[in-house]
């Protein structure tokens, strides 16, 4: 009877040591596996799944070395910023256009996910095979384009790449890349657009701060275009409507829509001018600037040899006017008047 209570407490420390023990195991396990770095055989199961993947574009990629860049789910850098290299390089990707993933490098703590032949071209090997003769080399294929078209994306982490999953590479990838293949490209592109936008293009609205293309999206094409000048500004004026119902009057000063006129069946007139967007351009054309155009120079302005302050009506009488050189005329063997000169020399006389 005394050896009851011993063996109990025995029995139970050993069962509420073990699954501590377990446990203990597994999450070390668990952190091992997620610390650890990216092995061989996810490096080639993330090549054979993402490249030459297609995906949706969510923000605008610029063409050449300048791409994209994913920290910690951060996005840099913003999107004003790649509109202006697009602007300036020309766009490799637009949002809501379809991309390809050409090519997946694994460097020290970045995977870069190159899309639509990358920043750089490269050439195949059949490009570097040349066939020489008594004339020369002369190369089996054409040698590739210098021009590069397309850009990147770069997923960086701390110190090295861990060993992740297809699924939590494509987490990561979100704020750029869309990889659902049921949408169609008018739905990834209204879903790149901010709220209030996507709104108006539902309601058929134009907004102060849209492009022509969101426009032409949200009301289609218009029935008229009248280009006009108010001032020094130039603008272009798109009518939708015919009464007797409502018509609109759309006004772009370059790319933008600046003010929008409504006239309603009543009589009523509605006009907003202050921008309701602020969307940027995102066809990789530049606002016209509203500032007034340079006035021509005006005659008094033109180089002279006069002083300052000297009157240009004013003439100089210190100098005598010199009589301008007679006129020679070549005597080509024409009709001569009797006293041995030309009908040129006495316009009065009558012709022979």
């Amino acid at each position: 009877m005394k050896r009851t209570p011993f063996a109990l407490q025995l029995v139970l420390a050993l069962a509420t040591l073990v699954p501590q023990s377990v446990a203990d195991s597994g999450s070390k396990l668990s952190s091992a596996i997620a610390t650890a770095p990216i092995t061989i055989d996810t490096r080639f199961t993330i090549v054979r799944t993402l490249n030459a993947e297609k995906v949706f574009v969510k923000k605008p990629f610029p063409q050449g070395d300048k791409g994209i860049t994913i920290h910690n789910g951060e996005v840099s850098p913003d999107d004003r910023t790649l509109i202006t290299w697009s602007m300036n390089r020309g766009p490799a990707a637009r949002p809501g256009e379809r991309a390809q993933i050409t090519n997946i490098e694994f460097k020290d703590n970045q995977i870069i996910f190159e899309i639509n032949g990358g920043p750089k071209k490269k050439a195949k090997w059949y490009q570097r095979i040349q066939i020489a003769g008594s004339s020369g080399s002369t190369p089996i294929a054409p040698g590739p384009n210098p021009n590069a078209k397309g850009s990147f994306v770069a997923l960086t982490f701390d110190k090295y790449i861990p060993d992740i999953t297809v699924d939590q590479v494509k987490q990561m990838l979100l704020p750029v890349f869309d990889f659902g293949a049921g949408k169609s490209a008018t739905n990834q592109y209204e879903e790149s657009l901010p709220p209030k936008v996507r709104a108006a293009l539902k309601s058929h609205q134009a907004l102060v701060g849209m492009n022509r293309e969101l426009v032409v999206s949200a009301l289609g094409r218009p029935s008229q275009k009248i280009r006009e000048k108010d001032g020094e500004v130039e603008y272009e004026e798109w009518m939708y409507g015919t009464p007797p119902a409502d018509v609109q009057f759309i006004r772009f000063v370059g790319d933008e829509v600046s003010q929008v006129k409504i006239m309603k069946t009543d009589g009523t007139k509605i006009v907003r001018t202050e921008r309701e967007v602020d969307f940027p351009t995102g066809n990789g054309t530049a606002v016209a600037q509203t500032a007034p155009a340079l006035k021509p120079v005006s005659s008094d302005q033109r180089p002279s040899l006069r002083r300052p302050g000297e009157d240009p009506t004013a003439i100089d009488n210190s100098v005598p006017p010199q009589a301008a050189p007679p006129v020679m005329v070549p005597d080509n063997g024409g009709p001569r008047l009797p006293d041995g000169g030309t009908p040129q020399d006495n316009p009065g006389a009558p012709p022979h």
